[in-house]
């Protein structure tokens, strides 16, 4: 062949040049194409072999096949939840348990020869004691227990202990605080698409929701039965959205007026149970005070609890009256269960803050120090030697009592009731026998428990192990109610709606907690407030100044406005975010609208050629 005849002999022309160039370039690109798909292979393999590690996969699959999404939600959350008490149990061992023995032996409590001039201080039994003394101690967290590890005046004021006691409590409450949100945000898409209707339209359902990749009947019969429980819902919420739409002005009139009326109803509820807790709690004050009841354990025992006791009467009386209040409002499944939510929340998480602003009262003579009894620890140490300790063990008993009910609940109401149905196998038997799981009453339990927990987490050092063992037990107790006793839910409700709005109902329980756990700390630097147990203000007056200019410039506004600053970014962001996600949602669902438009035009031509072809 000839040569070019620009190029000198034995250069390469230059078409041969370009196209090995472009056959390196080809190969570049292939080897980091598959490079590509490796790293999405293994990140893939890796994500599902995490996925195949968590605990009950298995379990709550086969919980959302039989009994719907909204079921499985509680499970999930349950073991969120397990995950974030397992997680503060560690850090809390680590960080306060352990360097607290690491150091020597913590000393006793204040005796009658201590130099403090509020007195000694000696909670401990002394000789033999009953064996029913024990066990009421045991429920109460008085006694051997008030003076043990399991309270925070146990923990003596050392300096290195009081700077890690601090950082477990804000180590714990950031990390909670980033895995809710991610849990959020997780839900965030899920809930956004659902409510934009491009994942719940009857399309998608019948035509997509398919897994052709399922082997076996039992899971072929589940993915059946989530199919079914969706469509459910669509058509609950599709016929009430037909009824709102043919409304006439009149009727939205009256309708607003009915909530309207609703709301105001429920407000005189929780304002009545909100002064039935305070009134309560004063009262037992009054009570432990009475000759008798000290001297009979068991109404002793009673008395203490009275608090725990009426706080729970009431968020089992009002809940139900919610659940009858909400289908009056005419709104969706979803909606109810929203309102529902809240409504019950803010009686328990309030209820909780009544309870608290109780105790204050009694420890701070009603923020009155120059008081009669708070004049010389300021404080009332006669009543209330530790103030701290007193308020763990009003979290502890709190979170005693909501197990043994859970479990009464479960040997003396639903037991019964299933012996019951096996011994009547006719229809009365299965009328008594089944009973619907009831989610929105079950989770908020799990979020009151949790904020019980974070509350009394910083007064009771290992509350959040003893409330992992709580919902191990709690699993496994609801596991088997459930499929023992309870039927599929008649009335369900959508999964994303549980997997945004739950978690987000748990960080308003975090945000809440917060408020007396930061109150406690802060207030405890000013001297005239508290008095023997103030462990961590005398340790950090005994760090360099270095440590404690840090530690004080944390309640500065030097520190405060810019993490106000920092966090309000984040919110805009979330919500840009947010939006972007619902701008893209519309403009999918317009191509897909302009899409189908083409196609029934495209077939109307197709129609109208093929008719004019076999006229001619």
């Amino acid at each position: 062949p000839q040569k070019h005849p620009s190029l000198p002999a034995g250069t390469p022309s230059q078409p041969r040049t370009s196209q090995a160039r472009d056959q390196v370039a080809l190969g570049s690109r292939s080897r980091v194409a598959r490079w590509a798909l490796v790293l999405g292979w293994s990140k893939e393999k890796m994500q599902e072999g995490l996925r195949t590690l968590q605990p009950w996969v298995w379990t709550l699959k086969r919980i959302g096949g039989q009994f719907g999404a909204g079921t499985e939600s509680y499970f999930s959350l349950l073991r969120f939840l397990l995950l974030l008490n397992v997680l503060a149990s560690v850090l809390k061992l680590c960080m306060t348990l352990l360097p607290t023995w690491v150091e020597g032996d913590p000393p006793g409590p204040p005796g009658p020869d201590t130099s403090s001039h509020c007195g000694s201080y000696d909670p401990r039994p002394q000789g033999l004691i009953a064996f029913p003394t024990q066990l009421f101690s045991l429920l109460s967290g008085e006694s051997f227990l008030e003076w043990s590890s399991l309270f925070y005046g146990f923990y003596p004021p050392r300096p290195h202990l009081a700077v890690s006691y601090l950082c477990c409590v804000f180590v714990i409450g950031l990390l909670h605080l980033l895995l809710i949100l991610h849990r959020s945000v997780s839900g965030l898409k899920q809930t956004l698409l659902a409510e934009s209707g491009a994942l719940t339209s009857y399309s998608h359902r019948v035509f997509s929701a398919w897994d052709f990749g399922l082997c076996g009947d039992v899971h072929v019969r589940l993915r059946q039965r989530n199919i079914l429980f969706d469509l459910q819902v669509e058509l609950e919420e599709a016929e009430l959205r037909r009824q709102a739409a043919l409304r006439t002005l009149g009727q939205h009139a009256k309708l607003w007026s009915v909530r309207v009326l609703l709301n105001l109803l429920v407000l005189a509820l929780l304002g009545a149970a909100f002064y039935g807790v305070y009134w309560a709690t004063e009262f037992t004050v009054q009570l432990q005070e009475v000759s008798y009841v000290q001297q009979l354990p068991l109404l002793k025992l009673v008395v203490n609890y009275l608090p725990s006791i009426f706080i729970s009467a009431v968020n089992f009386v009002l809940p139900p009256v919610f659940k009858l209040i909400a289908p009056l409002e005419r709104y969706t499944r979803s909606r109810q269960i929203v309102f529902i939510l809240l409504r019950t929340i803010i009686l328990r998480l309030a209820s909780l803050l009544v309870l608290l602003f109780s105790l204050w009262n009694q420890i701070t003579c009603g923020g009155n120090s120059e008081a009669e009894d708070c004049k010389t620890c300021g404080y009332n140490y006669e009543e209330i030697p530790c103030w701290e300790t007193r308020v763990g063990q009003e979290m502890y008993k709190l979170l005693i009592f909501d197990l043994l009910t859970g479990v009464a609940i479960s040997l003396f109401i639903q037991f019964p009731r299933k012996l019951f149905s096996a011994l009547c196998p006719g229809a009365l038997g299965r009328m008594v026998g089944t009973q619907e799981f009831q989610v929105p009453d079950e989770v908020l339990g799990l979020i009151y428990a949790q904020t019980v927990v974070w509350v009394g987490s910083f007064f009771c050092p290992l509350l959040p192990l003893l409330n992992t063992v709580k919902f191990l037990l709690l699993f496994y107790l609801k596991k088997h109610t459930l499929f023992s006793t309870c039927s599929p839910a008649s009335r369900t409700f959508r999964a994303s709606t549980a997997n945004f709005f739950f978690p987000l109902v748990l960080l308003l329980g975090l945000a809440i907690s917060t408020v007396p756990v930061l109150c406690s700390i802060f207030l405890q630097f000013i001297p005239e407030l508290f008095g023997s147990c103030q462990q961590i203000p005398i340790s950090i007056s005994s760090l360099s100044q270095t440590t404690q200019n840090f530690l004080f410039f944390l309640g500065t506004q030097a520190f405060a406005v810019p993490l106000l600053l920092i966090s309000s970014v984040l919110m805009v962001y979330t919500l840009a975010l947010a939006n972007s996600y619902g701008r893209l949602i519309s403009e999918l669902k317009r191509q897909i609208k302009t899409a189908a438009q083409d196609k029934v035009f495209l077939a109307q031509r197709a129609v109208a050629l093929s008719s004019a072809q076999g006229a001619l």
